[in-house]
């Protein structure tokens, strides 16, 4: 088995045989076998690897390297029938990497499009530059300087000690950022938001502990604890590309933990990798506990405020997320390209992201292999966008298919669909052997905003549905239920809601406005709600609409709904019933949601219901 080598699915639309920077080639046994030895001397080499020239902002992986630098492209064997590859017209649509170009070099310098690695020196510097942060400077009287144990593209890190206090001898590490390197507003703005992150995340088990900051006239000094055991990645190669099952799941678990803890706390990473997990000690049984490390690129992000509709246009490689509550969305372009979610390539993204990558880790866990791969940066974000995983190839026929379903749950491409990742830790591929302490999830307050401002009609609509779920469903809802500590008498009121965000909160719930979104739960003030109510609030549409059982779960909810909920309906109540405007002309196609025979909601009409609609969505249909 190859380690952390695949040969992708191509999406029926793509044509890589066309593209000039896209194609994924066509791999054999031969080029997939890589032995440990070689990827480590490819790691090694890494070192002297500073930039791509696709994407120059990524922070280095030896990963990127080792995954691609050692795939020379082939020439056709003598005999072997295999044709030479000839560029067909009409060429294919431009990379959806190509838009992205000049928003990277605006963020960490310039490089021309087919350059090698920019030397150093040569990077576009603005002049100007504040790079005082405010940090205390007296970092050596406080510390001795050990050696250097690992480097990265912008900084390095090395042991060091405590010299005098409480802990004095204790080992830690220094994660020295040369403040030569800051050589735009934009990287010195992430260095600052990078300390204020780690002082306000605090007290997770599986979040590096961060001490505090330093700077001088030429560094700054970030002291975080030392974790000994290594990065995951060195996990992953040690154990020559992947994991048994068993294993994948106490390396996921913790990593889905430590996450859905940032989340709530309106922190998304957006860089999540095997490269920044680190375990504590070298214990070689998965005892050892990860920790997730480098929030250089991490953001916080505020839940939703207000209400939009936008559209999914598949077709046009576009995806602009459709919902009813409107999250800050992110639009910076950051991350590992093989970890990078579609969505941020589209620059509209949110904590979704993170959960994609995690995704790409756990495929890479479990058979060895990337799920997305091609030979340039620009081909891998071609097929992230368009192509499918494989799960045909040797070793996911021998896995569960719960491990496949939760991978598959994770990689969704698109971000309503996605779970998050307390959903994850829920799922039973995790819960079934592992002793699940599920985390309050975010999204349970999004879903309920939601709820709390539909229509009567949808609210029946959503009742039907959740009286559909399975008890794997119900698990989780019941789990976060339980969070929220409901009153003795099984009812939720907004206070519950307050005092169970008050456990969790940190300093950066605070710093994302995540207590100023409690406003638009005030209808909460003025009645209850029980689990029942509770399960038709906090179940995601998009979400059941991915499983394959979606049909039967609208089938049966429709007749629960067309039993004991449906009922008589004029376009114009319903257009009433929906918040639109009568200056909307959207009776044409509200008509088709109604039944002639009776005039009570059809099929079509429950499922547009559940999902919601909008007067701009419905305008666009009538145009």
């Amino acid at each position: 088995m190859g380690v952390c080598t695949s040969k992708p699915k191509p999406s029926p639309q793509l044509n890589y045989d066309s593209s000039p920077e896209g194609e994924p080639p066509a791999t054999n046994g031969d080029e997939n076998s890589k032995t440990v030895a070689n990827l480590e001397d490819n790691r090694r080499s890494e070192e002297n690897h500073k930039k791509s020239p696709f994407f120059p902002f990524y922070s280095p992986s030896p990963a990127h390297y080792f995954f691609s630098k050692k795939s020379p492209a082939r020439s056709p064997a003598p005999g072997s029938g295999t044709p030479r590859r000839f560029f067909k017209r009409p060429f294919p649509p431009p990379s959806p990497a190509k838009h992205i170009k000049a928003v990277l070099r605006r963020r960490h310098g310039s490089v021309k499009p087919n350059e090698a690695a920019i030397p150093e020196g040569k990077e576009v510097v603005e002049t100007g530059l504040d790079k005082s942060f405010g940090f205390s400077k007296n970092f050596y009287s406080k510390y001795e300087m050990g050696e250097e144990v690992g480097r990265g593209h912008f900084g390095y890190t090395c042991k060091a000690k405590f010299k005098k206090g409480e802990l004095k001898g204790q080992d830690l590490a220094v994660k020295v950022i040369p403040k030569a390197k800051m050589t735009t507003a934009i990287a010195i703005e992430d260095v600052r938001k990078e300390v204020k992150i780690l002082r306000a995340l605090t007290g997770h088990n599986n979040l590096i502990q961060f001490y505090d900051a330093y700077e001088d006239q030429d560094n700054v000094y970030v002291v975080m604890e030392l974790c000994e055991g290594g990065e995951l990645l060195d996990r992953i190669l040690s154990r020559g590309g992947k994991f048994p099952e068993c294993d994948a799941k106490k390396v996921m678990m913790q990593i889905l933990n430590v996450v859905a803890f940032c989340h709530l706390q309106g922190v998304v990473h957006r860089d999540l990798k095997p490269e920044n997990f680190l375990f504590t000690t070298k214990e070689e049984n998965e005892n050892s506990t990860l920790k997730a490390i480098d929030f250089g690129l991490s953001d916080f992000v505020k839940p939703g405020l207000s209400f939009i509709v936008l559209f999914f246009r598949a077709t046009a490689a576009i995806i602009i997320i459709v919902g009813f509550f409107a999250d800050e969305r992110l639009n910076d372009i950051v991350g590992s390209a093989y970890y990078v979610a579609p969505e941020v390539l589209h620059r509209a993204y949110n904590t979704e992201a993170d959960v994609w990558s995690i995704g790409v880790i756990a495929y890479i866990l479990l058979c060895g292999s990337r799920p997305f791969w091609a030979r340039t940066e620009s081909g891998i974000f071609r097929a992230v966008v368009k192509a499918e995983p494989t799960y045909e190839e040797q070793p996911w026929p021998t896995l569960s298919s719960e491990a496949k379903d939760f991978v598959k749950r994770l990689l969704n491409k698109d971000p309503r669909k996605r779970l998050t990742a307390a959903q994850a830790m829920c799922h039973p591929w995790i819960r079934n052997t592992i002793d699940v302490k599920v985390p309050l999830d975010v999204l349970v307050f999004k879903l309920m905003k939601v709820y709390l401002r539909s229509s009567p009609l949808r609210k029946a609509a959503l009742r039907a549905l959740s009286k559909t779920l399975t008890e794997d469903d119900i698990f989780y809802l019941r789990e976060q239920f339980t969070l929220l500590e409901p009153n003795n008498n099984g009812m939720l009121s907004l206070d519950n809601i307050k005092m169970a965000l008050k456990k969790n909160a940190t300093d950066a719930m605070n710093e994302s406005r995540v207590f100023e979104f409690l406003a638009t739960l005030s209808a909460l003030q003025y009645r209850r709600i029980d689990f029942d109510e509770f399960c038709a609030a906090a179940t995601s549409v998009y979400q059941l609409e991915a499983l394959d059982r979606w049909e039967q779960h609208a089938r049966c909810a429709y007749e629960l709904f067309d039993k004991d909920g449906n009922r008589t309906i004029m376009v114009e109540e319903l257009a009433s019933e929906l918040g639109l405007s009568p200056s909307v002309p959207v009776h044409a196609v509200l008509n088709d949601w109604i039944r002639h025979t009776d005039g009570k909601l059809s099929f079509l009409g429950f499922v547009k219901l559940l999902h919601g609609v909008s007067s701009r969505s419905l305008a666009a249909k009538v145009q």
